[in-house]
């Protein structure tokens, strides 16, 4: 994982971790992500865009 990076705009300062794509998805086309109850689906699309749904 690379080490987190921060995003600045006028007043505003965020601080997030840098996450690779394919360190998510381990060569597949999608993965499912458990967010407390919930379960999404992250897939990688054939015109290599990224599309979350739940």
């Amino acid at each position: 994982m690379a080490p987190p990076f921060a995003v600045a705009a006028p007043g505003l300062t965020l601080s997030a971790s840098l996450v690779e794509s394919d360190d998510l998805l381990r060569g597949g086309r999608e993965v499912l992500i458990r967010h407390g109850d919930e379960v999404y689906r992250l897939r990688h699309t054939r015109n290599d865009k990224l599309i979350l749904t739940k």
